[in-house]
C-alpha cells in the first residue's frame, strides 16, 4: 500500500486513511468493468470510506490486499455483490419526483383502463423498476396501480424491481420502509396500503401491493432478465455512467420494452440523443416505436395521448 495512507494503531493494525491515487484508479477501473459506473477522482474519500467497510467485514488490513482478493474471485461471488452495493447505493424514497407519479396516476393509468374497457385482453400491465435500490420506486408504482385501477382483481399486474446490490434486493423483498422513506407518501395511500409496526416506526406494504411485486438482482450492463414491459422506470442511475456504459445500459433496458412501450427516465440523465427513433412525449418520457424499424418515428398519435402538463396537481 502507498506510503502515507495508513498509520499503526496501538493494537498494531493499520488505520486506513484514503486510497492512494494508484489504488483509486485500480478500484475505479474494476468498478467500471463490472457495473459501468465511473468513479471520479473527486470521490476518493467517499470510495475510501465505503471500501473500508468491506475490509472490516472481510478482516483485511489494506486496500491493496482487498483489491487482490477481488481479482481472485469468480464473477458471481457474493463479495462482488457486497462491494458493488457499497459503492453504488444511493438514497431513495417513495413517491420521489411528483410530476412523474402524477402523470402515472392521472394520465397513464386512466388511458390503460379506458383501453381495457374495449378489450378485456388488455387488462394486463408489466412494469420494470430498473436500479430499484430498496424497492421504493416499485412499491410506489404498486400503490398507484392499486389506487388507480377500478377493479384490480380483473387485472394481471407484474411489477419487477431489480438492482445490482444483493443487500438492496433483500431489503426490497421485505417491503418495509422507515419514516424517512415514507415522508412523501400521501396519507390516504399510507392508510390504505401499509401497516405500521407496533415496535418501531417502520411501515410494511400490505399483500394488495406485494402480490404484484417481484425483486431480483440484475446488472444494467447485462442483458434484460425479462422482456415485453409496457413501462420501464430508469431514474437517477445513468448520471453515474460514462457515455459508453450509459449507451450499453440504455440499450439493454430498451430491448426489454414492448413495441410502443414507455420509458420514464431521470430528467437530468441526458438520454434523448441515445433513443434513436423514440418519440419524446415529455422531457423525461419516451415511447418506443411500434414498428421494429429503429430509425422510423411512430406514425400514429398514440404517444401524444400520454402527454401530461407538469402544472397539473
Amino acid at each position: 500500500m502507498g506510503q502515507g495512507c495508513a498509520t499503526l494503531t496501538n493494537a498494531g493494525f493499520p488505520r486506513l486513511v484514503q486510497l492512494t491515487e494508484t489504488e483509486l484508479l485500480q478500484f475505479a477501473e474494476l468498478i467500471y468493468q463490472r457495473a459501468g459506473v465511473r468513479i471520479s477522482p473527486q470521490k476518493r474519500l467517499l470510495l475510501s470510506n465505503r471500501l473500508r467497510r468491506r475490509l472490516k467485514q472481510t478482516g483485511m488490513t489494506s486496500f491493496a490486499e482487498y483489491y487482490r482478493h477481488l481479482g481472485r474471485l469468480r464473477r458471481g461471488d457474493a463479495e462482488w455483490d457486497a462491494m458493488l452495493q457499497e459503492v453504488t447505493t444511493h438514497e431513495t424514497y417513495l413517491f420521489r419526483d411528483d410530476v412523474q407519479w402524477n402523470w402515472f396516476r392521472k394520465a397513464y393509468l386512466p388511458e390503460r383502463e379506458a383501453a381495457a374497457r374495449q378489450d378485456r385482453a388488455a387488462r394486463q400491465l408489466r412494469i420494470w423498476s430498473a436500479a430499484c435500490s430498496t424497492g421504493d420506486e416499485a412499491v410506489t408504482a404498486a400503490c398507484c396501480v392499486a389506487a388507480g385501477l377500478t377493479d384490480l382483481s380483473q387485472w394481471r399486474v407484474r411489477i419487477l424491481g431489480t438492482d445490482i446490490g444483493v443487500g438492496a434486493i433483500a431489503q426490497a423483498k421485505t417491503a418495509t420502509f422507515g419514516v424517512r422513506a415514507m415522508h412523501q407518501t400521501p396519507d390516504e395511500l399510507r392508510r390504505r396500503f401499509f401497516a405500521k409496526s407496533a415496535s418501531d416506526d417502520a411501515w410494511r406494504a400490505l399483500p394488495i401491493l406485494t402480490d404484484m411485486l417481484a425483486f431480483r438482482r440484475h446488472n444494467l450492463m447485462d442483458t434484460p432478465v425479462e422482456r415485453s414491459f409496457d413501462l420501464v422506470f430508469l431514474k437517477n442511475v445513468l448520471i453515474y455512467f460514462d457515455p459508453a456504459s450509459k449507451a450499453k445500459a440504455l440499450q439493454n433496458v430498451c430491448d426489454a420494452l414492448a413495441p410502443g412501450g414507455l420509458l420514464v427516465a431521470g430528467a437530468a440523465e441526458g438520454v434523448a440523443d441515445l433513443l434513436r427513433g423514440y418519440r419524446r412525449v415529455e422531457p423525461w418520457l419516451f415511447q418506443k416505436p411500434a414498428t421494429s424499424i429503429a430509425h422510423r418515428r411512430p406514425t400514429d398519435s398514440s404517444a401524444s395521448r400520454f402527454r401530461f402538463q407538469a402544472t397539473q396537481s
